[in-house]
């Protein structure tokens, strides 16, 4: 059993805490609800009063868990999930329902629309499945029941009491994931106070039912991480039989391998091109079947400040192109009909 299992099994079975409902007798919690009195100035019993109506979720805690057998990783697998019709149709559904924002979005901030349909469909079907946990309940089991990651959700909790009071809105009016993620594009509370754009312009930032506000929201959230307009965002490596592909892989997901490395070492791309920029080696396993190797540059790197993972990031870049050539193709035999 791994150290974060037996902290969360203690917790659940042992601990006075898992016995009572609310949080109203967490050292942790009460300490909380000083600072943000002392630091922030909110009224105490009005924070009491909200984290007094949040209860402990024992689903939260189960759901944040590592696997107890964790499963042997598959791209094709992971891939399947997002790269399939219902998020490609969709896609092209949302494309055409919100075609003015995305090219505001694609203007101000330089980040192709596909991407940003892409990360929503990713993240929420675009914003069919934005998650039914209460916040402020996701938000204090974690930052008060959860040892091996209290310090983080802690300071998305203070985070969340901050965005509501800047909203107008109770701090328990929010729902989304059982992390505390919120809306169309999944944002925790504080990247919504740090990045979040009204894009539509009507006073207030609205990730439930404004689809505008959450396209320019993540163009903005790319563009702050190093998105660079026009640049590519990854291609298929091809390697020599003499390449030592663990080596580059271990150099990190930050595109740090310049081309004259990367074609000294034996990796090239398809076509015969000349490799554009700086990259990293990603390497994306199937069990049963040969690794794919790509080269993701810049621009691979900024989606996986969104998550940081080579395949949510594929699986973004991958969901982006077929979007795209779809919908190519579906304008382009429009344009022949007529």
């Amino acid at each position: 059993m791994t150290l974060q299992r037996f902290l969360a099994a203690s917790l659940l079975a042992l601990s006075p805490f898992a016995a009572q409902a609310d949080f109203s007798a967490n050292e942790d919690a009460q300490r909380f609800v000083a600072e943000m009195v002392e630091k922030h100035g909110f009224d105490r019993n009005e924070v009491e009063t909200v984290l007094g109506r949040a209860v402990m979720d024992p689903q939260v805690i189960k759901l944040i868990l590592p696997p107890t057998k964790p499963g042997v990783r598959s791209w094709q697998r992971y891939r399947s999930r997002f790269i399939e019709p219902v998020r490609i149709e969709g896609g092209l559904a949302f494309w055409r329902d919100n075609e003015e924002a995305l090219e505001r979005a694609v203007t101000r901030y330089g980040v192709p629309a596909e991407v940003i349909v892409a990360i929503i469909g990713v993240e929420t079907v675009y914003g069919r499945h934005t998650g039914n946990f209460e916040a402020v309940s996701a938000l204090a089991t974690l930052a008060f029941g959860y040892p091996p990651r209290a310090q983080l959700f802690r300071r998305e909790l203070e985070q969340l009491f901050l965005l509501a009071r800047e909203q107008g809105r109770s701090a328990d009016s929010y729902y989304g994931s059982y992390a505390g993620a919120l809306g169309y594009p999944q944002f925790l509370p504080s990247s919504i106070r740090n990045y979040a754009v009204d894009f539509d312009g009507d006073g207030h930032i609205d990730f439930d039912s404004t689809p505008a506000d959450a396209i320019g929201s993540v163009a903005h959230y790319l563009q702050v991480h190093g998105w660079e307009a026009g640049a590519e965002i990854a291609s298929r490596a091809k390697l020599s039989a003499q390449t030592d592909a663990a080596s580059l892989v271990a150099a990190g997901i930050e595109p740090s391998l310049t081309p004259a490395t990367l074609v000294q070492a034996g990796v090239s791309v398809s076509g015969n091109r000349s490799i554009p920029a700086p990259a990293t080696l990603v390497d994306l396993e199937t069990p049963g079947a040969a690794t794919e190797y790509w080269l993701g540059y810049r621009n691979f790197y900024v989606i996986t400040r969104y998550n940081k993972s080579s395949f949510y990031a594929m699986s973004v870049f991958q969901l982006a192109e077929a979007l795209r050539n779809r919908r190519s193709t579906t304008t382009l035999s429009s344009a022949r009909a007529d």
